[in-house]
């Protein structure tokens, strides 16, 4: 990896921003240029010689320069002995002496991709910034896996999701993020939120070697988001799974009909989510996660304890005494069972009451009691538990 960042590089010239501030030293990436055995170099970008010296590589053997922007880009001088660089068209193939097998991806924005195969049969797939590969839609036909994949994970979390959707893109697949920008903080932020996409990010100058397993960090299964009001948990939850296709979307809060509010709410919500999603109103949530199937986004259960307190009489004093109560702790109990046993991939969101101002009512009291006793249940039966402050994701297990 020639370098690892954006085009314009990271940090960006003349950027004051928090991320660009800190990216300096070993944190600093150069656009993204990948030397493939010293035979093709895809994208070519300033100071790609030294960058080669730099990784101890050499530039000489380069029998093929390619290009992916979707553009030239500002003049970049080509080094001596190094070929004219050349953007292939759309399907075609190019074969080097040294038997690498290329054929340019088109792509469903401005660019151009390339799949290389190598003299030992491993594949691996290489996108420019911003784009996905064309035509994989819904019922796409199942594509040969690639060993490894460089792409922008962080910019384009769908791309990966079609990828992933038709098959190209396996549990065995190397996923490393490239043209990375300042849109997320790097170091152990970046790590995080690519681990949990399945992917990872390298230092510039880092040599990759295709089809070997790497330890990139397991998907958790179970993940639980907690946060208070607008704090951005929903959108931490929604970025577990960005990246993988037919998420089941469980909305726990109903239409609530005339309600305009809500309705608004809820719409803002449903525009942020990919379009591969469904989405079911529920609070039957044990049968959902006892079924085998797609990632289950479960937001939230703030809102399925609200529910499931009115049909048990919760808000009354008689009612609570009177078999509420342990009625509520059995369907509590089978929420936590259900989460423990299930087989899918599921985030759950919750929100985090109770640091602040006691409520004033015993109904009230009530609720942010059961809310705290719910979500440590939940939590103890998830592999990660995440706690969203101020839109910065705290974790606290995993």
């Amino acid at each position: 990896m020639l370098g690892t960042g954006a085009p314009a590089g990271l940090p960006r010239p003349d950027c004051s921003c928090a991320v660009c501030a800190t990216s300096l030293g070993a944190h600093a990436r150069a656009a993204t240029a990948l030397l493939v055995d010293g035979a093709l170099l895809l994208d070519l970008t300033p100071g790609a010689a030294f960058a080669a010296a730099r990784a101890g590589r050499s530039l000489g053997a380069v029998g093929q320069v390619l290009l992916t922007h979707p553009h030239d880009g500002p003049p970049v001088e080509v080094p001596a002995g190094l070929p004219q660089p050349a953007r292939a068209s759309d399907g075609r193939d190019v074969t080097l002496l040294t038997g690498h097998r290329v054929r340019a991806v088109a792509m469903d924005a401005p660019g151009t991709g390339y799949a290389v195969t190598g003299p030992d049969g491993q594949r691996l797939l290489y996108l420019p910034p911003g784009g996905a590969p064309a035509g994989l839609e819904e019922g796409s036909e199942p594509a040969e896996r690639y060993d490894m994949v460089l792409t922008d994970v962080v910019g384009r979390p769908d791309g990966l999701a079609k990828l992933r959707a038709v098959g190209a893109v396996g549990p065995t697949t190397d996923v490393v993020a490239v043209h990375l920008d300042h849109d997320v903080a790097p170091g152990a932020e970046l790590g995080r939120r690519l681990a949990a996409a399945g992917a990872r990010a390298v230092p510039d100058g880092s040599t990759l070697t295709v089809g070997v397993y790497e330890d990139v960090p397991d998907v958790p299964r179970r993940t639980m988001v907690l946060g208070g009001a607008r704090s951005g948990k929903s959108v931490e939850a929604e970025r577990r799974l960005e990246s993988f296709p037919d998420v089941l979307y469980v909305a726990t809060g109903g239409s609530r009909g005339g309600d305009s509010e809500w309705a608004s709410r809820v719409a803002v919500h449903r525009e942020r989510r990919p379009g591969s999603w469904r989405t079911k109103e529920t609070c039957d949530l044990a049968p959902l996660l006892a079924e085998e199937g797609a990632p289950l986004l479960i937001d939230c259960l703030s809102l399925w304890l609200t529910d499931v307190m009115d049909a048990v009489g919760a808000w009354d004093d008689a009612m609570w005494a009177d078999g509420g109560e342990r009625a509520l702790r059995a369907r509590v109990a089978e929420l936590a069972r259900a989460v423990r046993s299930t087989r899918r991939t599921v985030v759950l969101v919750s929100n985090e009451v109770g640091s602040g101002i006691v409520p004033a009512t015993a109904s009230g009291r009530r609720y942010r009691d059961e809310l705290g006793r719910l979500n440590a249940a939940v939590a103890g039966e998830c592999e990660q538990v995440v706690l969203v402050v101020a839109g910065q994701a705290v974790v606290l297990r995993g």
